[in-house]
């Protein structure tokens, strides 16, 4: 047994270890300034260490404190009384109140030297307290249920306390590989916190942005941005570098904008990605996070919101052997999510898919994926000529942005491959005139093309609070319905409930312009054709534009008016 000496530096359950020979002084010590380092629990940092199992930390606490030993999975959560329980101590202190009896509290604790803990508890609630010993994985997993079940508001987690305590400026020197450390530190449970969240609300991105006054987080729900919490201003350093460090990316650079990923394991069938990026701003680094949930592509195609045919032309045309398809839209349009479910029909264990993006946004087994980089020297073009040595059935390339990636790719369309693409375009007509502009030849723009759908995507009405709108005639003439499709049907409006968080919309649905090239629209681009008169052939073939496909939608209650006239030109 270790003597009095040999424990004055440390206390607690980390004294106890060591006066009861189970390890050294010098072991518990490091083991205690670790685990103060780290932000994590002297218990948890023993457990990182594989020093000992749950099981056998419990015991030894229960017997050198003389502290009950209880089974969490014995006890019903269900019936934790919520008026005991606060989620912020219970996340910082790893306590967990569990029922009252007579005058006093009964607390599940792993750590029953943790007076503090206890103290706190007592405070919060009045009341004297007596300290059950429990497993600290079943403690924090029973803390975590309790907290999901009680639906705890991110804003109620963010409080200064939360952060501070046992989290240190400067985990640089933390390894990024050690997940397990990082995992268990109160920043990052905020951080999963804000990206369970958002999952749950079925959001897009996630901003976290810092400025002189305050710092907040705000979602892009259905393509809208809405603030969510305002955490403390004095956490928005620790916020960025737990991302970084997560992301693995540099977190001793904080002045150039930074690109990395993370992955939330949700169950063991579902994972979800993020996109991260980080900008440096006035007034520190603003994080971004997409949401890249590859749930979406296995919907497949009837799921995108196309009109019987125009999934009929688009399936037509991947079906095809060789040519070129071009989707077009701005950011944040659904392009990626068409391009992928069209890649997920035609990823058969016969063909060859490679695509090039900047970056994967979405994996897909059975697709060869790379990602460019410009720094490195790997360019699209640079892929698309070495996809071109690799024997391709299909080649993706994530962005047309200028003629040197364009002639190869109308290259490779001519020479008995299928490739697909993006261009930043409004719609499908002046694609073609941009491809033109870039300095393609007018032949090989004609030669090559088979087909082009412009796209938006557009809030649908939520069900369970739309109600019918009373719009004038001259309006909905305006808007560009004809005379003849006023009567027969009823346009609804946006009200909000709960169901939608007071928006009036739920979800999002895709409006496409499917433009099939025709042999008289190849005769007009090699007449160097312009814009209009390519849309004044496809309005005369019956190719719906952006505004008819989004009125159709209004037409049949998905959408609202105003919702169509605000994503689309007419």
């Amino acid at each position: 047994m270790a003597t009095h000496a040999a424990t004055r530096n440390i206390s607690g359950l980390a004294r106890a270890l060591a006066q009861h020979g189970v390890m050294s002084e010098h072991e518990a010590e490091g083991m205690q300034t670790q685990a103060l380092s780290s932000g994590v629990t002297f218990v948890e940092q023993v457990l990182l260490g594989k020093r000992m199992t749950p099981h056998q930390l419990a015991v030894f606490g229960s017997r050198a404190f003389g502290v009950p030993l209880f089974d969490l999975n014995a006890f019903e959560l269900e019936h934790v009384d919520k008026a005991y329980f606060d989620a912020k101590i219970a996340q910082t202190r790893r306590v967990l109140p569990l029922y009252k009896r007579g005058n006093r509290l009964y607390v599940a604790i792993s750590d029953p030297a943790n007076l503090q803990a206890l103290e706190e508890v007592r405070f919060k609630n009045n009341l004297p307290v007596e300290p059950i010993v429990v497993e600290d994985d079943k403690l924090g997993h029973a803390i975590s249920k309790v907290i999901e079940a009680s639906g705890t508001t991110l804003q109620e987690m963010a409080s200064l306390e939360d952060i501070e305590i046992g989290l240190e400026e400067g985990s640089p020197q933390a390894s990024v590989e050690d997940d397990s450390e990082v995992e268990d530190a109160p920043v990052v449970k905020y951080i999963q916190k804000v990206m369970l969240d958002a999952i749950a609300a079925g959001a897009s991105d996630i901003h976290l942005e810092p400025y002189e006054k305050f710092f907040r987080i705000r979602y892009r729900v259905d393509g809208v941005l809405m603030e969510i919490a305002q955490p403390p201003l004095a956490i928005k350093d620790k916020v960025a570098s737990r991302i970084k460090v997560i992301s693995k990316l540099d977190i001793a650079e904080r002045r150039v904008p930074q690109d990395g990923r993370m992955k939330l394991v949700l169950s063991k069938t579902r994972a979800i990605d993020f996109r991260v990026s980080s900008l440096p701003t006035l007034w520190g680094e603003k994080i971004v996070l997409r949401i890249l949930d590859s749930a979406g592509i296995k919907l497949g195609i009837d799921a995108l919101g196309y009109e019987p045919d125009q999934q009929e032309a688009m399936l037509q045309a991947i079906g095809r052997p060789y040519g070129m398809i071009l989707v077009t839209g701005p950011t944040g349009s659904g392009k990626t999510v068409s391009l992928y479910s069209c890649l997920n029909i035609l990823n058969q264990p016969g063909i060859n898919i490679s695509t090039a993006e900047d970056p994967a946004e979405i994996q897909l087994a059975g697709v060869n994926q790379v990602n460019v980089n410009d720094k490195a020297g790997l360019t699209f073009a640079t892929a698309l000529r070495a996809f071109l040595r690799q024997d391709p059935d299909i080649i993706m390339v994530g962005e047309v942005r200028d003629l040197e990636t364009a002639d190869i790719a109308i290259k490779a369309a001519q020479t008995g491959h299928l490739v697909l693409s993006t261009v930043h375009t409004n719609d499908a007509p002046t694609t073609l005139t941009r491809l033109l502009n870039m300095g393609v030849a007018p032949f090989n723009v004609a030669s090559s093309v088979i087909l082009i759908t412009a796209q938006r995507l557009a809030r649908k009405l939520c069900l369970q609070c739309k109600k019918p709108a009373d719009i004038p005639p001259e309006a909905l003439l305006r808007a560009g319905f004809k005379a003849d499709e006023l009567d027969g049907w009823q346009p609804f409006a946006p009200i909000g409930c709960d169901n939608c968080k007071g928006t009036g919309y739920r979800g999002r649905t895709g409006i496409y312009e499917v433009m099939p090239i025709s042999d008289e629209m190849r005769q007009l681009i090699m007449r160097n054709g312009n814009a209009l008169d390519i849309a004044a052939q496809s309005q005369k073939e019956g190719i719906r534009n952006l505004r008819t496909s989004g009125l159709r939608k209004v037409k049949a209650g998905i959408t609202s008016l105003e919702e169509i006239e605000a994503v689309t030109n007419e």
